[in-house]
């Protein structure tokens, strides 16, 4: 087993992982679907050039603002807080399953995964 496809295997359980989460918690599916993709509206950057673009995808793209997200719902009990964070995973660990990981800032199809 190559460490990609461990890499695959995990990131696409993590994302099955988070739509069992937004299901039990009640959650709208409806708007999960229709969220996930939201983060990639960061993408908007690369309209400027690939360094600029790499840097805005990439605050986006990991784990540390959807993970603050959480714990602002530990302690507000803002449910929308947590249903956003999950979604918010959800769409990093779908992508990082596809094979698109954080951009480096030569080109976009240079992840921290491989190179697409």
């Amino acid at each position: 087993m190559t460490n990609k496809l461990i890499l695959q295997l995990e990131n696409g359980s993590l994302f099955l992982l988070a739509l069992a989460l937004y299901i039990h918690f009640g959650f709208s599916i409806l708007y999960f679907f229709l969220f996930l993709l939201l983060p990639d509206v960061t993408m908007v950057g690369y309209l400027k050039n690939p360094a600029v673009g790499a840097k805005i995808y990439n605050l986006g793209h990991n784990l540390v603002f959807p993970v603050l997200l959480s714990f602002m719902y530990l302690f507000t009990h803002t449910a929308l807080l947590l249903a956003i964070s999950i979604i918010w995973f959800a769409h990093i660990f779908i992508d990082r399953t596809m094979g698109y990981g954080l951009k480096y800032s030569d080109a976009f199809k240079h992840t921290h995964i491989q190179n697409l």
